[in-house]
């Protein structure tokens, strides 16, 4: 029944993990001495911007993100400047959160905040790719049986996948291993990133393979 949506989100889903390669390998060509581990502020902020720039440009270009009651031009920059909005209250919440989780609250801060900064590029910006500045619409889809489309379901995968990376990221840190991705926040950020990629690969195989179990509520 939605096998154009799915194939759409899987066209999606490579286009932004190509972003991500490119965002990893041109500042590696481009600037010397970059590294992931090396230079990881810098990979970590290069990344975020590839993945907002391209996701915000697919989904517009798909019609993913539910379409404006009002077309005047003050509706769509209040839109915009509440987006913009969430999308800095994300970076708050987030960063809250890590250091609750044991972060350093001073020392290391701008490393934490960056951290914060790819956790929403992944998360909340697609969030309101999907859904739009709709808080409302954000609980819902996120609460038990709260998906009403394919799209719902892919960002309830995506966003798991990538806070759960992330969560997992952390253990190797106080370990003496005394390697380079146990500095602060590297292996979260890694974590991140690679559970962000798994679910983009997870959910539109998920959803295909349930695609006759599925049934959603009419908008």
């Amino acid at each position: 029944m939605w096998d154009h949506e799915i194939r759409a989100m899987a066209s999606t889903h490579a286009i932004i993990a190509a972003s991500v390669f490119m965002a990893t390998v041109l500042p590696a060509v481009l600037v010397p001495g970059f590294s992931v581990y090396g230079t990881h502020l810098l990979w970590l902020y290069s990344v975020s911007a590839a993945v907002a720039a391209v996701s915000v440009s697919v989904f517009w270009l798909l019609g993913i993100s539910p379409p404006t009651k009002k077309h005047t031009l003050g509706y769509k920059l209040s839109r915009l400047f509440r987006s913009c909005l969430y999308f800095f209250l994300s970076c708050l919440f987030f960063h809250t959160v890590v250091i609750l989780y044991g972060a350093p609250l001073i020392e290391s801060a701008l490393e934490t905040f960056s951290l914060a900064v790819l956790l929403t590029s992944l998360t909340t910006l697609r969030c309101l790719c999907v859904l739009g500045p709709n808080v409302q619409a954000w609980i819902r889809v996120f609460s038990r049986h709260g998906a009403m489309s394919v799209w719902d379901t892919c960002l309830q995968i995506t966003v798991a996948f990538t806070l759960i990376g992330a969560w997992l990221g952390a253990f190797p840190i106080p370990l003496d291993w005394d390697r380079p991705w146990q500095v602060w926040p590297v292996s979260c950020s890694l974590g991140a990133m690679i559970g962000y990629l798994t679910g983009l690969v997870v959910a539109p195989a998920w959803i295909h393979y349930h695609r006759k179990q599925l049934t959603y509520k009419c908008k």
